[in-house]
């Protein structure tokens, strides 16, 4: 999600600049019907909205506490038996050890926007950027421009008592914490980092010492196009501090913009009409000829500019000769800061910032969203953090977020369009849009191979792009749990990075049929067996898979075994599954799946297996030899040999027989 000031100049007014091939080309998902997909045409409502899933199943779905309900829910982290959610009035901490009834343990008040959460040990860590919240989580907001009671970084909890987390300390960011990314580092086990994605304006150097907003090319020591990087001493949290910028935007471009729609210039034509009727200031966008309605804040300036010219007192109120004279100009003021403003190919605005950061340790790699790019960084020294690669896409408007496949050798890129707040799910919006990009990493460099966006069609009145998500641990494949507003949450298959396909889905109508409202699915992770999910308006959605024709109830037991003590979507863990029966029969389905066996030699060996899961000592042994053995010949089909090798190696583990 993304916060209005992120758009510092009238350049945010729109969705502007000229239209480029994409990278490649992508076949659009079938067309959704009211015969084909139940999402379409669900009744509206906030509570009582029309509900469909297909695959899964909703099993819980709590409200949030007084004093948050209605305050937008955003991120989630999760410790033990417990899931602690983000909303901008302060954390709220469920405990999740009965997925069928969550229950509020501790509701923070601490308002912040977006308060996003990450977790390590007994430390919780919350994102702060906006300017109402304060260095005490008072909930009344400093006033003024430069105030020594406003906070904006991160703040560091503990919550060794779950029940009542206790704030330690906070580190103020020059430009805030939109987001922000647990970092551990191998060699250094006395501290953790955090890699701070702060993207509003840079702070006033009499309310932050050491803040400078002059480019880099001027200043060396700007806080522009940098990303903060803090270091917590564990056993001393308190003293946590900056301990380096890392500049990872040096010799970016600005990249290619898309156009709109026709649906979005009929929409744009409409607003327009009902602005220039109520005697709003409308002008036209040089670069796609759409017709924008100027914000309140650009025109008072202009106005303000107007009044002192004429030598009027400052702060005075404008007349109507004022009004007049800014009509007749405006179109011109509206072409300077079009031209004036970065061009495709220029060197990256000055302003150009991550949203988010996901690190993926155990490979020492890092995919950073960073809005006009999708960046590959090495991070094998977190102090230092290092650009490999970099891609952007005309398709894309906002580089949100990034999910690794397990093995490192993909990376999935999320396109928040729109800041999240679009609709950009109708059956009139380019499939590419406010979708995600599929990425493979060849030699440490960024290929791309397709797009997903749910196959589905959502109205006019639901936001609806691409969020958060995580990977579902089913073995031997890449798939994913995401969030899309109020699209919903997709589970989708992109183990062919080319051919992603959706497997599960869970939707509501949207939350007011006549009107646009904020509301869905945030964040969706899986964690422990269960997809958690935090819905903006209403609270925590609990749901679980079921087997389909795209995955077997094998592959979800197999899922269900890896455990967590704690999980991070933005810190990626390596999955590594236990020696499990689960296991071996997840392969198994997976041969069947793609026809590397024939159906008697599965119905065999699935016989086999059962024999040897009810068996003991050393006929167990005895059985679990002789398939392993059986299967060497199989681990050989040109087929698709690895996944039978797969099958031969969790039937090894079994027996405690480890492959060389």
């Amino acid at each position: 999600m993304q916060l209005v000031f992120k758009r510092a100049s009238l350049l945010a007014l729109v969705a502007a600049a000229a239209c480029s091939t994409p990278p490649a080309a992508t076949p659009p998902a079938p067309a959704a019907t009211p015969a084909t997909d139940g999402r379409v045409g669900l009744s509206a409502g906030l509570f009582d909205a029309g509900v469909a899933a297909q695959h899964m199943r909703l099993t819980a779905t709590a409200k949030s506490p007084e004093g948050f309900l209605g305050i937008t829910n955003s991120d989630l982290a999760f410790t033990g038996n417990y899931a602690i959610q983000g909303n901008y009035n302060g954390p709220v901490i469920w405990d999740i050890s009965n997925p069928a009834a969550p229950t509020v343990v501790a509701a923070v008040t601490c308002p912040a926007s977006q308060n996003d959460v990450s977790v390590y040990g007994n430390l919780l860590f919350l994102s702060a950027e906006a300017f109402n919240s304060r260095t005490d989580c008072g909930t009344q907001s400093p006033q003024g421009p430069v105030s020594p009671l406003r906070f904006r970084g991160v703040r560091i909890f503990d919550i060794s008592n779950i029940r009542e987390p206790k704030l330690i300390t906070g580190i103020q960011t020059c430009r805030g914490s939109h987001t922000h990314t647990v970092v551990e580092d191998a060699r250094d086990r006395e501290n953790i980092y955090i890699y701070v994605s702060g993207s509003a304006p840079v702070r006033s150097n009499e309310e932050l010492a050491g803040c400078i907003n002059e480019t880099p090319d001027k200043n060396p020591e700007s806080s522009l196009l940098k990303i903060e990087i803090i270091r917590v001493p564990l056993a001393n949290p308190a003293a946590a501090a900056i301990a380096a910028r890392a500049d990872i935007f040096t010799g970016l471009t600005q990249p290619p913009r898309h156009g709109d729609t026709e649906a979005d210039r009929l929409a744009a034509a409409e607003r327009a009409a009902a602005a220039r009727a109520s005697g709003g200031f409308v002008a036209r966008n040089p670069q796609s000829g759409t017709e924008i309605v100027l914000g309140g804040g650009f025109v008072r300036n202009q106005l303000d500019s107007l009044v002192r010219a004429r030598g009027g007192e400052a702060g005075s109120a404008p007349t109507a000769a004022d009004s007049a004279a800014l009509r007749a100009n405006i179109q011109a003021i509206i072409d300077r800061v079009f031209s004036s403003g970065p061009q495709p190919g220029s060197p990256v605005s000055a302003g150009a910032q991550c949203h988010d950061i996901t690190v993926y340790p155990a490979l020492g790699l890092a995919g950073g969203a960073c809005e006009g790019h999708g960046l590959l960084l090495d991070i094998s020294d977190p102090v230092r953090p290092v650009r490999i690669d970099a891609v952007a896409d005309s398709n894309f408007a906002y580089w949100h977020s990034a999910t690794f496949s397990n093995d490192g050798t993909k990376i999935l890129f999320s396109d928040e369009w729109g800041g999240g707040g679009a609709p950009k799910c109708r059956d009139t919006d380019n499939y590419e849009w406010g979708a995600n990009a599929i990425f493979r990493i060849v030699n440490r460099r960024l290929v791309f191979e397709s797009y997903y966006k749910i196959p589905t069609q959502q109205t006019a009145m639901e936001n609806c792009v691409a969020h958060n998500g995580s990977l579902v641990p089913v073995p031997g494949r890449d798939i994913m749990v995401q969030a899309w507003y109020q699209g919903g949450i997709s589970v989708f298959d992109w183990t062919d990075p080319a051919k992603p396909f959706e497997i599960a889905y869970f939707d509501r109508g949207p939350v007011d049929a006549a009107r646009p409202q904020m509301g869905g699915a945030w964040s969706t992770y899986w964690y422990n067996g269960q997809i958690i999910s935090s819905e903006i308006a209403r609270g925590l959605d609990v749901a679980e898979l079921l087997p389909s024709e795209h995955l077997t109830q094998n592959e979800i037991d197999a899922a269900k075994t890896v455990r967590w003590n704690q999980f991070n979507a933005q810190g990626q863990p390596r999955i590594e599954w236990p020696a499990t029966f689960a296991l071996a029969k997840a392969y198994l389905d997976q041969a069947e799946r793609k026809q590397c066996l024939t159906s008697a030699r599965v119905a065999e060996v699935r016989t086999a297996i059962s024999n040897a899961e009810r068996a003991s000592g050393a006929q167990r042994t005895a059985a679990l030899t002789a398939l392993t053995n059986g299967l060497a010949t199989d681990a050989r089909n040109p087929c698709d040999g690895r996944k039978n090798e797969l099958l031969r190696k969790a039937l090894q583990d079994l027996q405690g027989v480890v492959v060389s």
